[in-house]
């Protein structure tokens, strides 16, 4: 893309978008509530308002900047930016609280504007003899300007900006030029507090919060800017800076022009500072119409915008509110809609209560922004490659210092506000038949990422504690289902399972394309049994070959494969178990443990018993065999299953391996009751496959343990003993491991 872009709307430049935020930065709050603030807090809890509240701003501004660098900003502002990132799904439900924070900001400013009228209300109160509702100023006045914007459209809304933010400016500037109020010396200075007992600190910023939003107004100006990648990101941040900048010199004007108390009870302090009083209700007005105007402006593009993608779960709601008029695209419906919204809001008539309410609402869209730009930094997608750059820590901070602000704020209407983020979620992706889960895309990349970093740290620092990273390979997957489980048990919470299907063959086009097909029926098998394992697919003309491939393959978690998984039905031909004996010799090559499964239509019974027998031929693989069992129980469809140690020794080892296994039991903390221990002494003359069965016969599983030197002895014969029993598991170890 280049960086031309043909001009869309309007084709404004980027004055209009600085204009709009800094006269919504500079607007009611700074008239109203910055008085109140330095009286409630001090001059440097004020301040340090101003500075928790960019803490919140400059992030955003920074990954709005960055976020609109990276594709073209049509219209919608911050919601495009939202659902184009996020997906239309929960920008969506980011959106519409987006739209609610702006249009509540509507009835908010005209509030404000109402107040400024408040000394003409107190004469034509004495001329009356009864009160003035300034609402009766509100309300015509919000009424006059929907027409306005509805008759003439941004255009006259964007021209009338530089008129009032000239207004704004020189009222701000005889107010710098005036001195102390009458009868203040200027000897108490409040710099650590204010009043006593003033409001804390919490309520106060939650008041003073919208101050700060306004750098955002400008983007809702995107659709109708010629080149929104280049005016959004100059627009707001100098506003932001500009604004934080004049803040912060407001406050020690007004801590050092007027005593705390007049302060906290005067919400038209300034007019007593300044050069000329009049000037400050002329500028509250025009700084209250000029924030109206840019809310009124951009509102019902974000409610256009949210329906032309029909975010809306009511069709006939989205094409009212989608129509455009013009060449423009103005969205008159949507204007009349968000102009009967801020009614009913000014009719409500209180500054305080909306403030708190907008604040919310801002918090949550701009913590959504920050979290977007900290997810693009993290995935690092190669399609993201934005002209303007954060930093992903930066964007973290404003994120994290949203939710820990609303939280403080005001703790029941954060979760409120949360809990309407996450209704307003599934209501969307419920009325729309063709969306798709956008929280699972998002984390995506994330996950990708993530597991990228891990798997390498994995590689250079290997765990302590061993634990089973298991690979099992078979073309016999779709007329059995015990093994794919049975390692999807061994795996299910202390190690990771790799399961591959065999394709036979070689690589070419048929068998590719057979393999994928394969590959996806597993993870729909896997994910409607919520398996935890990977599972794909081995092209290979031989079992072997496909076996010797398997076992130099890398682990899929980052740690090494250490056990192999071979499998039988006792249903299957001689040459199945065969088969399995040299792919076993084969993995002793590579050093992998070895596991054999024989299962049968048993299918592990009701799974309440596992069987475990230890003998003088294989004592090296009894540590595998008793963990590999302390493990099954770690999954749920063997909860109430119990282990049964068995072991034969010759007669004079009997006393001295008994108290070894005790003592692993106890010192592993291993799920082995005293009375579940039992060990036999053997001889020449005992019957041990008798023993077995007899004492086993009942077992859900069976784990033996075999050597490389009995397996070639025996061969297949040897996985074939104990035909009475139910399935077992034959167990090699070829590292040596601790119970610990």
């Amino acid at each position: 893309m280049t960086s031309s872009e043909s001009p869309s709307g309007y084709g404004f430049g980027t004055a209009p978008v600085f204009l709009a935020s800094i006269s919504t930065i500079l607007g009611a709050i700074m008239f109203l509530r910055f008085g109140y603030a330095v009286g409630n807090t001090g001059m440097l809890g004020a301040a340090a308002i101003i500075v928790v509240g960019h803490m919140v701003t400059i992030p955003t501004a920074l990954a709005i900047a960055e976020i609109a660098t990276n594709r073209r900003v049509e219209g919608g502002g911050e919601y495009f930016i939202i659902s184009r990132s996020f997906g239309t799904t929960i920008g969506g439900a980011i959106g519409i609280s987006l739209y609610l924070s702006q249009a509540i900001s509507v009835a908010f400013y005209m509030i404000a504007f109402g107040e400024a009228f408040a000394p003409l209300a107190v004469r034509v109160e004495g001329w009356l003899g009864m009160g003035l509702d300034l609402r009766v100023v509100s309300l015509p006045a919000i009424l006059a300007l929907t027409g306005l914007v509805v008759l003439r459209g941004a255009d006259l809304g964007v021209r009338a900006l530089y008129v009032v933010a000239g207004i704004l400016f020189v009222s701000l500037a005889l107010f710098f030029a005036g001195g102390t109020v009458d009868g203040y010396a200027g000897d108490a200075v409040p710099w650590l507090g204010g009043i006593e007992g003033g409001d804390p600190f919490m309520l106060v910023f939650a008041i003073c919060f919208p101050a700060f939003t306004g750098m955002t107004a400008g983007v809702g100006l995107s659709g109708d800017l010629a080149n929104p990648r280049r005016s959004i990101p100059l627009g707001i941040l100098s506003a932001t800076l500009a604004g934080m900048a004049i803040y912060i010199a407001v406050v020690y004007k007004l801590g050092t022009s007027a005593p705390a108390e007049l302060l906290a009870g005067d919400q038209l302090v300034m007019s007593r500072i300044a050069l000329w009083g009049p000037i400050i209700p002329v500028g509250l007005a025009m700084a209250s119409l000029s924030s109206a105007i840019g809310s009124i402006v951009v509102a019902p593009r974000t409610l256009q915008a949210l329906a032309a993608d029909r975010v809306v779960p009511a069709e006939g709601a989205n094409r009212f509110l989608s129509a455009g008029v013009g060449l423009a695209n103005e969205p008159r419906n949507a204007t009349l809609v968000t102009a009967a919204l801020a009614v009913v809001f000014v009719v409500l008539g209180s500054v305080d209560l909306v403030a708190r309410i907008v604040s919310m609402f801002f918090m949550v869209t701009y913590g959504a922004l920050c979290a977007i730009s900290f997810l693009e930094h993290f995935a690092a997608r190669p399609s993201y490659r934005p002209s303007f750059r954060s930093t992903w820590w930066v964007s973290l901070f404003g994120a994290v210092a949203c939710l820990v602000l609303m939280l403080q704020m005001d703790l029941a209407f954060a979760l409120l506000a949360m809990g309407f983020m996450v209704a307003l979620y599934l209501v969307i992706r419920r009325s729309r038949a063709e969306a798709t889960d956008d929280l699972a895309e998002i984390f995506h990349g994330v996950m990708t990422q993530a597991t990228r970093w891990m798997q390498i740290r994995l590689q250079k620092a290997p765990a302590a504690d061993w634990r089973p990273s298991v690979i099992l390979i078979t073309p016999r997957t779709f007329d059995r289902h015990a093994p794919m489980e049975f390692l999807e048990w061994l795996c299910h919470r202390y190690g990771f399972g790799t399961y591959l299907h065999h394709v036979q063959g070689l690589l070419d086009p048929d068998t590719f394309e057979e393999s994928r097909a394969v590959r996806q029926r597993l993870v729909t098998s896997t994910s409607e049994r919520a398996g935890a394992i990977f599972v794909d697919t081995m092209i290979s003309p031989s079992m072997a070959s496909a076996l010797a491939q398997s076992l130099q393959m890398p682990g899929i978690s980052g740690m090494d494969n250490n056990t192999v998984l071979f499998e039988f039905s006792v249903h299957d031909p001689a040459s199945v178990p065969e088969g399995i004996v040299s792919g076993a010799s084969l993995a002793s090559v590579a050093r992998m443990n070895r596991l054999v499964l024989r299962h049968t239509d048993h299918f592990f019974g009701n799974r309440r018993s596992i069987h475990v027998w230890l003998t003088w031929h294989d004592y090296r693989n009894a540590n595998l065999m008793v963990l590999l069992a302390y493990i099954l129980l770690g999954h749920p469809a063997w909860d109430d299953a119990e282990i049964k140690l068995y072991a034969a020794y010759p007669k004079g080892e009997v006393k001295e391996r008994t108290a070894q296994l005790r003592a692993m039991i106890s010192e592993g903390r291993l799920l082995i009751s005293d009375k579940n221990l039992q060990v036999f002494a053997t001889d020449d003359r005992t019957d041990f496959s008798r023993l077995v069965e007899v004492k086993s016969g009942e077992a859900d599983l069976v784990i033996r343990g075999f050597t490389e030197q009995r397996m070639q002895q025996q061969g297949a014969a040897f996985f074939q003993k104990h035909p009475t029993l139910r399935d077992v598991l034959f167990v090699s170890a070829e590292e040596t491991i601790f119970i610990q």
